[in-house]
């Protein structure tokens, strides 16, 4: 329980500071829709699912990372610049790194809560994994039509497409393989700890 105060306290005191003097207040306003909807549900999903340390720390780390990303932009991003120069990348990558680790880090949090809700372990293995996947490209759609109905004239800052026509269907290709990947780390140690049974 300490621990989620101080992760909980560190991510606020992080947020906070990216918040004063964003790069684009209203583009930082649409970026955090996230947070205020997801933020109170996680916390009150703690109280029937417990998350447990590891998943705190993931909840914590892809938090902190989308809360860069706000302040900045994704698209502009300057602590990726070094990376896009030195690799010789047409774009800068932090939007892909972060749809990656939306299914990677999200994967144990997402289930425990579900697995709180029913018995069969390895259905809630299969249903968290086919969730993170619609997950990531609903939120493609989501960005869309939120970007169309509030501010039209921030599509490319918010969209960060960067000139790929191709933009969303990468980002979603991340987050898909981002989950593969936490399916293949998370299935022995579950599977060991008794939580998957066929």
């Amino acid at each position: 329980m300490k621990q989620k105060i101080l992760l909980f306290t560190l991510y606020i005191s992080i947020w906070t500071v990216l918040a004063l003097h964003p790069w684009y207040r209203n583009d930082w306003l649409l970026e955090n829709i996230l947070v205020f909807i997801a933020l109170p549900i996680l916390i009150w999903s703690d109280r029937k699912t417990h998350f447990s340390t590891a998943s705190a720390l993931m909840l914590f780390l892809f938090f902190v990372l989308h809360a860069v990303g706000a302040h900045y932009t994704y698209s502009e991003m300057p602590w990726f610049s070094p990376i896009t120069h030195f690799f010789g990348f047409e774009r800068n990558h932090y939007d892909r790194l972060v749809h990656f680790l939306f299914g990677f880090l999200l994967f144990l949090p997402f289930y425990e809560f579900f697995n709180s809700f029913q018995r069969s372990a390895i259905h809630t293995f299969l249903f968290t994994s086919v969730f993170l996947i619609a997950a990531s490209g609903i939120y493609e759609v989501i960005e869309w039509v939120t970007t169309k109905i509030t501010h039209p004239d921030l599509g490319i800052a918010f969209l960060g497409v960067q000139g790929d026509q191709w933009d969303a269907q990468k980002d979603m290709a991340c987050g898909y393989f981002g989950t593969l990947l936490a399916s293949l780390v998370w299935y022995r140690p579950l599977l060991k700890e008794n939580r998957i049974k066929f």
